[in-house]
């Protein structure tokens, strides 16, 4: 009776693929891999600006009688920022101005970065326009949007049943 060999490899040609020893290719890998063992852990600190946009963490509430928003805007003036109700939808524009000046004996520095955002959000349910408010403290604006009496009204709970 022949032995059977418990090894998946064995019998097998064990030879690597051809472009796995491509010097191109090897070449790209050990870039690939330099470039992100580099950048790991560092903050892009004179880049920040550069990459990508400027876009507002924002958190939704629903309770039953109001909508609360809360947008996260560091850096940004209270004047630069503008809140708009339509019929089902709240949108929050604003622009970022941001100036850092550094100097030193030897050396001066200043960067600046400019941007702006608009976020908009659907709104699940009716509110009424004359008795939202905005409020924007510490960097962070919250928009209370109460809900109509007929939003309200509607809502309607179902009991969920166990088996």
């Amino acid at each position: 009776m022949p032995k059977k060999s418990l090894l998946p490899s064995e019998g097998k040609s064990l030879q690597p693929k051809r472009e796995e020893y491509n010097p191109l290719t090897l070449l790209r890998r050990e870039m690939n891999s330099l470039v992100d063992n580099f950048f790991r852990g560092f903050e892009l600190e004179p880049f920040k600006g550069h990459f990508g946009t400027f876009s507002p963490s924002v958190d939704i509430q629903e309770s039953v009688k109001d909508i609360k928003v809360t947008a996260e805007l560091p850096g940004v003036d209270d004047k630069d920022i503008e809140v708009s109700l339509g019929k089902d939808s709240l949108t929050i524009k604003g622009e970022k101005q941001e100036k850092k000046e550094d100097k030193g004996k030897d050396y001066y520095r200043m960067e600046r970065s400019f941007g702006s955002f608009s976020r908009t959000i659907p709104l699940p349910a009716e509110v009424d326009t004359d008795k939202a408010k905005a409020e924007f403290k510490k960097g962070v604006l919250t928009v209370t949007l109460p809900k109509t009496a007929r939003a309200i009204k509607e809502t309607k709970k179902i009991p969920v049943r166990t088996e």
